[in-house]
């Protein structure tokens, strides 16, 4: 006879089961060790009496022995217990684990946002910080992303796309707290908005051929946004470059928006060409016209560096 352990997840409405876990539920018997869990008041309605009772993992697997017995909810010390109780008999049970429902994608956000709420609260540090307070944090958690990326190391992207994440998250709850804030739902909102109206060829009628064309609708419907905010003035294609980032990527942003609009990748005529910014700028422009990164060829340069002063050092 079977000991079914049926789970489920807290992040799926309780009422909302698999065919199989009602299935086994209503079958019976059914016993859990919490006296609060969620799917109990959807059990009585649907008339599947369930008994609260203290966890025994080798009593449960005992009676199994003998009769099915349906155990609802076991975390993972519960499963090894139950394990080891069923390994130490002669004749042991079938141990069978029912999922009643599952975790959507993106699930575990929620619970990204449960813990930053209970840190906000809970934690004095957290607690005492701004948006300007968790800025070099953010420009930390970035660089650190992108030198995995640079690296190749895949493994190490999981856990820095994390603490970006992080900084996400805690930007949104901090901006929560003010009278005219917004909170993560804002956020993403935001950003859906913006994907489905920059991506009509997925999301609406129209007809592209190839990514070339897909990237020209983007700057279009960019523009029309830009012209929506500004009173039917689409301004200027540079609006919006960052002028605080690192000068080459600023260098090199610039003139990717210069080109759109066939302005002239040169500066003025009138400008020191002698001078070093102007030299840089130079050397930027021609990365730009070979289809080079100028930032990261730059830092591939310094690590090879990096690596020959580690050198001389050791």
């Amino acid at each position: 006879m079977p000991l079914i352990v049926v789970t489920t997840s807290p992040r799926v409405a309780p009422g909302l089961l698999s065919r199989h876990a009602w299935q086994v539920l209503e079958d019976g018997p059914v016993r859990t060790g919490a006296v609060d869990h969620p799917l109990l008041p959807y059990l009585a309605e649907a008339g599947v009496r369930v008994e609260v009772v203290t966890p025994d993992p080798a009593a449960l697997v005992r009676e199994a022995q003998a009769g099915t017995v349906v155990w609802l909810e076991a975390d993972e010390a519960m499963m090894r217990s139950i394990g080891y109780a069923a390994v130490a008999l002669d004749d042991p049970p079938v141990i069978e684990v029912v999922p009643g429902s599952y975790d959507l994608p993106g699930a575990r956000l929620l619970d990204l946002v449960s813990v930053m709420d209970r840190l906000r609260v809970n934690c004095p540090w957290d607690a005492e910080q701004t948006h300007e307070s968790l800025a070099p944090y953010l420009l930390e958690e970035a660089y650190e992303v992108l030198e995995t990326i640079e690296e190749g190391d895949h493994a190490a992207l999981r856990e820095e796309l994390g603490d970006l994440l992080l900084q996400v998250a805690f930007h949104a709850r901090v901006a929560h707290e003010r009278p005219d804030g917004f909170d993560i739902d804002d956020v993403a909102d935001a950003i859906v908005s913006k994907l489905v109206r920059r991506h009509p060829h997925v999301f609406a009628e129209t007809k592209v051929d190839g990514a070339e064309e897909v990237s020209d609708n983007w700057e279009t419907i960019k523009a029309a946004e830009r012209a929506a905010k500004n009173g039917g003035d689409s301004g200027s294609v540079v609006d919006g470059v960052p002028m605080g980032q690192p000068a080459l990527s600023l260098a090199a942003q610039l003139l990717r928006r210069a080109e759109r609009v066939g302005a002239p990748a040169e500066l003025p005529s009138e400008f020191p060409a002698e001078g070093l910014g102007a030299r840089l700028f130079e050397l930027v422009r021609q990365a730009h016209a070979a289809g080079l990164d100028p930032e990261a060829e730059l830092r591939a340069v310094a690590r090879v560096y990096r690596d020959r002063v580690r050198g001389r050092e050791s």
